[in-house]
């Protein structure tokens, strides 16, 4: 009971330098094999040396959630928050996030519940010097309220939303770039298809995982984490 208690304390007062949320489309234009496709690149892209030096080089943790999303009620939770102390951990929440199955496969594209069902997901994260939220899709979206309605209903607070648009369809790109992504610094990556999906993840999350680290400085302290 002690040790734990030791464990708990120590937990509690680590540094959390980020909170970083990724939304994965599984909308009904997203067939099952493009599912595999960006459930295993991502799995590949945060065990790449590459993201695991942006995680793991600099101080302080990274804590890190992964959720579905599709038509106006169909988001669900993959991995809740879970603090990657080290590269051990980071492969014990890789493991369970390709334990769970698809959630939906047959609802249209929902972003603007999406990014509402992100902000709730973001109210119970660690505490952390950066929230961030990343929306992964193929499309535009055709159902439920639009991006700038759930910006305005749902608190963001400084969260940086970017966005990784998956083909080559220069309509989605635009609408990602004028609709989704949100606060200074954000960006979108692009993928070719579901085949680039992995090394198009990687190069954002090293982007995004490295962006203020040099020379910076802790302001929050963490007050609690995630469960996985």
């Amino acid at each position: 009971m002690a040790l734990a208690f030791a464990l708990w304390g120590a937990e509690a007062n680590a540094y959390c330098r980020q909170a970083l949320l990724l939304a994965l489309d599984v909308s009904s234009s997203v067939d099952s094999e493009e599912y595999a496709l960006q459930r295993d690149g991502l799995a590949q892209a945060l065990l790449s040396p590459g993201v695991k030096a942006a995680l793991f080089t600099a101080p302080g943790d990274v804590a890190l959630a992964v959720y579905e999303w599709s038509g106006r009620y169909q988001q669900a939770v993959v991995m809740d928050w879970v603090l990657l102390r080290d590269e051990a951990t980071l492969r014990q929440a890789v493991a369970r996030m390709l334990r769970r199955p698809r959630s939906h496969n047959q609802f249209p594209t929902a972003i603007g519940y999406a990014l509402g069902f992100g902000a709730g997901l973001l109210r119970d994260a660690p505490r952390c010097d950066r929230d961030t939220l990343d929306m992964s899709g193929d499309g535009i979206s055709n159902d439920g309220f639009s991006p700038a309605l759930a910006y305005g209903a749902f608190e963001f607070g400084d969260t940086v939303v970017n966005g990784l648009v998956i083909g080559d369809a220069p309509d989605v790109l635009r609408y990602y770039g004028n609709e989704v992504i949100r606060s200074a610094g954000a960006f979108v990556e692009t993928a070719r298809d579901y085949t680039d999906y992995e090394a198009a993840m990687t190069r954002k999350l090293i982007r995004e995982i490295s962006v203020g680290v040099i020379g910076a400085a802790p302001r929050t302290r963490l007050s609690g984490s995630g469960g996985g």
